[in-house]
């Protein structure tokens, strides 16, 4: 039987088995016991601290309850709220005691079950979390170790560097549709090199003026630049005199670019950094090679699948791994009604974006992905949208990379194409 159904999950609660439901807090947790049949053993929740001795004091209640009423196992379940529950987590792994999540939406919707009232307290939570234990409703925290603890902390904090230099770009953007909007007219690329180094010498329209078309194309001789010259320069310094740009705070608005720009050369590097340490360590995945052969996946899908998948060894099916992604198919279906299914959206957004952003590069370089998608959009019978063609080939991917990293097979696309039931139709 596969450990991550319900079923499983279910036969493993047994006579001997103490479930714990904690309420996880920033400072103060709360924490409630229960046997295999909801009957409490706990005559009020556990408070306890957010540290070393109140962890302490967690496990020597626990192990006082299982002394007391015969338990020889223990499942401690509670909610993911942030990072809070990490560090306790981790605590208890390191004890013997493996702790499992329940979905924090499922425990919303529990909550009235006993008393018909939706409030939240410390006394409340903790019975309902146990209560989703003992029904099999948790899942497994996966916490990576090794290279894919490296590849996700260092992909964190790539997005990190990523995310700050969009908002640099925005607010440089900004910048120059207030002082100097003219500046689009002479460089359709607003990141051009030879650009930003008179920037960074002469940030405001005046100062480039003032510098002439002798002092502009001495700058890009003193860094040895090609393709400009006295033609651009003289561009540049013509668009400066005709801007049409704000002509207060000069001075805060030198400082303003001036900062922006250095802020934005520094993540830069910081994102160009971090992504040649991750290539570095995604080398060692087991089998990557495989999936980098498929036309359409680069480095940067590889390194976003790692990063929120983790080891894929782990999953019993590549359904889980689409489930994960919130790529599960909901039905919508009553009785003689049916309604259109649709993607579940729940799970990793981010898994998501990078198999969505894969499909569309497949279909775009690898034939036999376009073939698929040329199939899907036009069967004669259930034609799919453009959009759900795109996300049944991401759902392919997710099967292809799990066979591929499981396995260790090379990817062959003509064995890809002929295990699909519909070779013919796609050849045609």
């Amino acid at each position: 039987m596969k450990s991550n159904t319900q079923n499983a999950k279910i036969a493993a609660i047994t006579e001997k088995t103490l479930i714990v439901g904690i309420d996880v807090g920033s400072e103060t947790h709360f924490a409630r016991a229960f046997d295999w049949r909801n009957y409490e053993y706990s005559r009020r929740p556990l408070e306890f601290s957010n540290d070393e001795e109140g962890f302490k004091t967690l496990i020597s209640w626990i192990n006082a309850l299982m002394t007391r009423y015969g338990k020889d196992k223990v499942i401690p379940g509670m909610e993911p709220t942030g990072h809070y529950w990490f560090n306790l987590g981790m605590f208890l792994q390191e004890n013997g005691m493996r702790p499992v999540h329940v979905n924090p939406h499922h425990v919303k919707k529990s909550k009235e079950l006993d008393d018909n009232n939706p409030s939240k307290n410390d006394r409340k939570d903790p019975k309902v979390i146990a209560g989703l234990v003992n029904e099999g409703r948790f899942s497994y925290p996966y916490i990576p170790e090794g290279v894919y603890a490296e590849i996700r902390s260092l992909s964190g904090l790539r997005m990190q560097a990523q995310s700050e230099v969009t908002r640099l770009k925005n607010r440089i953007a900004r910048w120059f549709s207030i002082y100097f909007p003219n500046y689009k007219d002479v460089y359709g690329d607003m990141w051009a090199a030879s650009g930003i180094m008179v920037l960074k010498q002469a940030p405001l329209p005046e100062d480039i003026v003032e510098l002439g078309i002798t002092g502009v194309n001495k700058i890009w001789r003193d860094a040895k630049m090609r393709a400009v010259g006295l033609k651009r320069a003289k561009t540049l310094v013509e668009a400066a005199e005709h801007s049409i740009g704000s002509r207060s705070a000069h001075d805060a608005a030198r400082i303003e670019i001036r900062m922006l720009l250095a802020d934005y050369e520094m993540y830069t590097e910081r994102e160009t950094e971090l992504m040649k340490l991750i290539e570095e360590k995604i080398m060692e995945v087991p089998h990557i090679d495989n999936v980098l052969a498929i036309k359409g996946v680069g480095m940067k899908t590889v390194v976003g699948f790692i990063a929120e998948v983790g080891d894929i060894r782990r999953f019993d099916d590549p359904r889980q791994v689409q489930k994960l992604a919130g790529y599960a198919i909901v039905k919508n279906e009553s009785g003689k009604h049916k309604g259109e299914s649709h993607i579940s959206y729940r799970g990793r957004k981010h898994l998501r974006y990078v198999l969505y952003e894969a499909a569309v590069s497949v279909v775009a370089h690898s034939p036999e992905f376009k073939g698929i998608h040329h199939y899907y959009t036009t069967r004669e019978k259930n034609p799919l949208k453009k959009m759900q063609s795109m996300i049944a080939v991401a759902c392919k991917l997710i099967r292809l990379f799990y066979m591929l990293l499981t396995t260790g097979r090379e990817y062959d696309p003509a064995k890809m194409i002929g295990d699909i039931q519909r070779p013919m139709a796609l050849a045609a």
